[in-house]
């Protein structure tokens, strides 16, 4: 059977939850696929990545769970591949139907809490960085194509390591608000850094899963590894 690996970060101070969270999330896309077999790895988890790949043929798949073309997917991940000529898809926050299925999710949530969406506000909580302008504008792209489907009242991005902070994009933001967390797994970030920053900003609205827990995300991976698999 064809095998496919989804790869993520992880958590480098405590590598093992991570590792065992992202096992359980490939499972789940496993179930939806046909006649592909889903593994999983975190890059944080010492050797397992390797350990992963030594079991694997070299026909196999990767695709990275992260939320931007950044650095981890174009450079750390291809350097601890060594020599296998192994396929590495987008990872999700670059896929260009992340949108459309984003707004059906967020809908599907305003719709079960009787809200409009144009008396709603959205905020974005991303993770930014210091260092690259690539994750923001990722994000600022996708909420760009997100107001596309759905007219929210405002769309505010907030990031954890680049101004304007989460609590900054937040203040303000009406009873009828929902947070998106643009992250793809739900790890340190989203558990501490996104709800002490929505506290800042005394936010009351409804936070939303990850993006990569949203419902249609895992079948729609599976969608892709099997299209993958069937064009390799």
């Amino acid at each position: 059977m064809p095998n496919a690996l989804i790869v993520a970060h992880g958590q480098p101070s405590d590598p093992t939850p991570a590792e065992a969270a992202l096992a359980s999330y490939a499972a789940e896309v496993d179930a939806y696929c046909d006649g592909v077999s889903v593994h999983s790895a975190t890059l944080a988890a010492p050797g397992m990545l390797e350990a992963r790949l030594d079991e694997l043929p070299d026909d196999t798949v990767i695709y990275p769970l992260f939320m931007a073309k950044g650095w981890f997917v174009t450079s750390a991940l291809p350097k601890r591949l060594d020599d296998r000529d192994i396929q590495i898809l987008d990872p999700l926050g670059v896929d260009p139907d992340l949108p459309a299925l984003a707004a059906g999710a967020l809908q599907d949530t305003l719709s079960g809490k009787g809200w409009d969406a144009d008396k709603t506000d959205l905020v974005l909580a991303a993770h930014g960085s210091g260092r690259s302008r690539n994750p923001s504008a990722v994000t600022i792209e996708f909420s760009r194509e997100l107001a596309r489907c759905v007219t929210f009242q405002s769309i505010r991005i907030g990031f954890v390591e680049e101004a304007p902070s989460i609590a900054e994009a937040a203040t303000g933001a009406g009873d009828h608000s929902l947070c998106l967390p643009f992250f793809a797994c739900t790890g340190g970030h989203v558990l501490e850094d996104v709800p002490q920053e929505l506290e800042r900003a005394r936010f009351k609205g409804h936070v939303m899963p990850v993006v990569g827990d949203l419902p249609p995300i895992k079948r729609h991976i599976a969608e892709i590894l099997t299209r993958a698999i069937a064009l390799d």
